[in-house]
């Protein structure tokens, strides 16, 4: 089946073992999900399958949001609380006001290192594959912005903070810079994302719910870029542009669009320059009308 499930993936589960299962559920090979999950950490996870796998992309460019807690005064090789302690420092007192100081300056654009366990590949390879051989090679920093950051709770040794930041933030890393700024070191012990682009934790379903009803917990296709406007096209238009066609649409303003046909079906994504439309991502192919 064509469609998007908002996963809520529970602890103890990777982001594949996900895959895998609603893979044997809908039984499709085609299915990916829009952004990786570390396997202790639980929440939204969409997923992709049949033709809507051609909109990915837009769930890894939205933004996202996470609820995550952060223990100081001992760092692991993990990043969170499943690793083993590298680090131990002592924490230094910290006040509301301080720490509340600390967490704006992390606030906007910025570059962060990718930790070794991770996902990322480097010469074909998985960083956390080279991690568990006991590998650690030289990573580039990548471009990432913390939109909020808010003090949800602290004590003495931990906090809690409200996220929201840019694909490919590592909330881990984030945790251990925010340590180090305060004098300390310190590693994430609970993640919880809330929020994927147009996907949230409210509404997101168990494996258990899509197993007994896979029908109604998907969700269309067009979710996936509900922040694009709407461009409603005719018979004739519908059918150009979704075989190839680029298209001039009078009137039409530059910039990326989701293309409806003439009922108001879903047919893909179209990007406008100079009135003319050219079709980026086609989910249907519209059948030529015939001339009245």
């Amino acid at each position: 089946m064509d469609g998007v499930f908002n996963v809520l993936k529970p602890p103890g589960m990777t982001s594949h073992d996900v895959i895998g299962f609603l893979r044997r559920v809908l039984q499709t090979k085609k299915i990916g999900h829009g952004g990786t999950l570390d396997p202790d950490a639980a929440g939204v996870l969409p997923v992709f399958a049949g033709t809507a796998t051609r909109l990915l992309e837009f769930a890894m460019e939205g933004r996202k949001q996470y609820i995550a807690e952060f223990t100081l005064g001992e760092q692991r090789d993990t990043g969170d609380d499943s690793g083993s302690v590298v680090k131990t420092m002592p924490v230094p007192e910290i006040t509301e006001a301080g720490l509340k100081a600390v967490l704006q300056s992390f606030i906007g654009p910025q570059m962060q290192l990718p930790p070794m366990y991770s996902a990322v590949k480097i010469n074909g390879k998985k960083l956390y594959q080279l991690a568990r051989q006991g590998l650690e090679v030289e990573r580039q920093a990548r471009p990432i912005e913390i939109y909020r950051l808010d003090l949800l709770n602290f004590t003495p040794t931990t906090f809690t903070v409200a996220v929201e930041c840019s694909k490919g933030t590592y909330i881990r890393v984030l945790g251990e810079d925010i340590a180090a700024a305060l004098g300390t070191c310190g590693t994430m012990s609970f993640l919880l994302r809330t929020q994927v682009g147009a996907y949230l934790l409210n509404d997101a379903h168990t494996l258990q719910e899509i197993a007994a009803d896979p029908v109604g917990c998907s969700a269309e296709p067009l979710s996936a870029v509900a922040h694009l406007p709407k461009l409603t096209l005719n018979g004739r238009q519908a059918a150009r542009i979704t075989n190839g066609v680029r298209t001039t649409i009078r009137g039409t303003a530059a910039g990326q669009y989701a293309l409806l046909g003439p009922e108001g079906e879903f047919l893909g994504i179209g990007t406008c320059s100079e009135e003319k439309i050219k079709a980026d991502k086609i989910l249907a192919h519209y059948k030529m009308p015939e001339e009245e």
